[in-house]
């Protein structure tokens, strides 16, 4: 780390602690030439998700349309609300750990799906009926069937 006073490159770690949120890491250092102390903060970098929709549009990813959907999906059936947050925090960890710097949505879909299936049969089938676009009756009955045969 580069002296901020005199801008040698040498300096050494005197302190480091958690910073008050808790998301960093505060460092005191002493400059080895000019003995003047300063503070840096080390943070893990985020890596910013790019989603890319059906008709090939990007857009930044954002968790509250996955709360939103989910949240909907489960509205009126018996899911403590816990239970639903721990639902999106996995699907969440699940699309951060496919390491990559853009998904498609199609692949958030199918998580959000697997995961709705796992929680509550209901649910999974208002997910899937807007996200797969049913047409009709038939379809959906399809899907219902998928469920009824697993």
């Amino acid at each position: 780390m580069k002296c901020p006073f005199c801008g040698q490159e040498d300096t050494k770690v005197i302190d480091s602690r958690p910073a008050d949120d808790n998301s960093s890491i505060r460092r005191r250092r002493q400059c080895d030439k000019c003995g003047k102390r300063f503070t840096t903060y080390e943070k893990v970098e985020a890596i910013p998700l790019v989603v890319v929709k059906k008709d090939m549009s990007r857009e930044q990813y954002d968790r509250t349309k996955i709360e939103k959907g989910v949240f909907k999906s489960c509205h009126k059936r018996p899911i403590a609300v816990d239970r639903i947050n721990e639902v999106v925090d996995s699907i969440e960890a699940e699309i951060f750990n496919i390491e990559a710097k853009e998904i498609s949505s199609t692949i958030i879909g199918e998580i959000v799906m697997e995961k709705l299936k796992e929680l509550d049969a209901v649910a999974y089938v208002r997910f899937a009926s807007v996200y797969r676009e049913f047409k009709d009756v038939n379809t959906f009955m399809d899907e219902i069937k998928k469920i009824l045969d697993t």
